[in-house]
Order: structure tokens, then C-alpha cells, then sequence
């Protein structure tokens, strides 16, 4: 039988080398911020299921459908975040969006909130506007790269 296995080796030599080195260098170009998916997502995460782990589903039921879908879209912008980087980080404005809405959302959607549910909306809110605009810049020194 013939010996069909390539050798190992450095693949610089390979024809297909700087073809394959700029494609990489291409996917990769939008990942700056990759370090943002993951706590993104955890935000999103922690505000779909605050209400449960507050205990405030049966005084502010307004607020517990309310924070169960910012959260979802939270965390649905942090998998595009991770999914398709490129054309999803033009969406992290949005974020900081969704992060002014939580803050003010209690008094608007809520009916007579305590302070913990103020509290934990303002959190969520804040912290969402901070990651939106990290990804936002982050991402917008990324684009103004060569």
C-alpha cells in the first residue's frame, strides 16, 4: 500500500496559505468584543428570571412578563452578538436602549414597586447600558481598522 498520510509540519508552505490566513484574519476581524457575549448573556439570563428569584411574580405581575422578555432580548442579542459579530454589534446602541428602559420601567409598567424590585431593575438597567456601550465602542474602534 501507498503512504497517503501527509507529513507534519508548518503549513506556510501549503499553496493556499495566505488565502487561508486573510479568511482568518477576516472572520476573526469582528470578535473584539467577544468577551462581552458571555456576561451579556448572563445579564439577559438574570433579568428573564429575576422575578422568580426576587419572589415578586404575585405583587407586580406586569413586571414579572416585562422583565421575562427584556431579559429573553437580551440574552437573543447576546447569541447574534456571538452568532454573526459583524453585522450584530451595530445592534449593542440597542442594548443601552433596553438598559435606560429597565431603569425607568418600574415606575411605568409596575404599580407601587418596593425598593428590591426598583433596585433590581435599576442594576439590570445600568449594567446593560454599561456592556451596550462597551460593545458599542469596542466595536466601532474594531471598524475603523484597515
Amino acid at each position: 500500500m501507498a503512504n497517503v498520510s501527509h507529513p507534519r509540519g508548518d503549513i506556510a508552505s501549503h499553496p493556499d496559505a495566505p488565502e487561508m490566513r486573510q479568511r482568518y484574519d477576516r472572520m476573526l476581524g469582528g470578535r473584539d468584543v467577544a468577551l462581552m457575549d458571555g456576561p451579556v448573556f448572563l445579564l439577559g439570563l438574570y433579568c428573564a428570571v429575576s422575578p422568580w428569584i426576587l419572589h415578586y411574580t404575585t405583587s407586580q405581575p406586569a413586571l414579572v412578563t416585562h422583565n421575562l422578555i427584556v431579559g429573553i432580548a437580551i440574552g437573543l442579542l447576546a447569541l447574534g452578538f456571538t452568532a454573526a459579530p459583524a453585522r450584530m454589534y451595530g445592534l449593542s446602541w440597542a442594548m443601552c436602549a433596553l438598559g435606560v428602559w429597565m431603569i425607568v420601567s418600574p415606575w411605568i409598567v409596575g404599580s407601587g414597586p418596593d425598593a428590591g424590585v426598583i433596585w433590581n431593575n435599576v442594576v439590570i438597567g445600568g449594567l446593560a447600558v454599561l456592556l451596550g456601550a462597551a460593545c458599542a465602542t469596542t466595536a466601532a474602534r474594531s471598524g475603523r481598522r484597515p
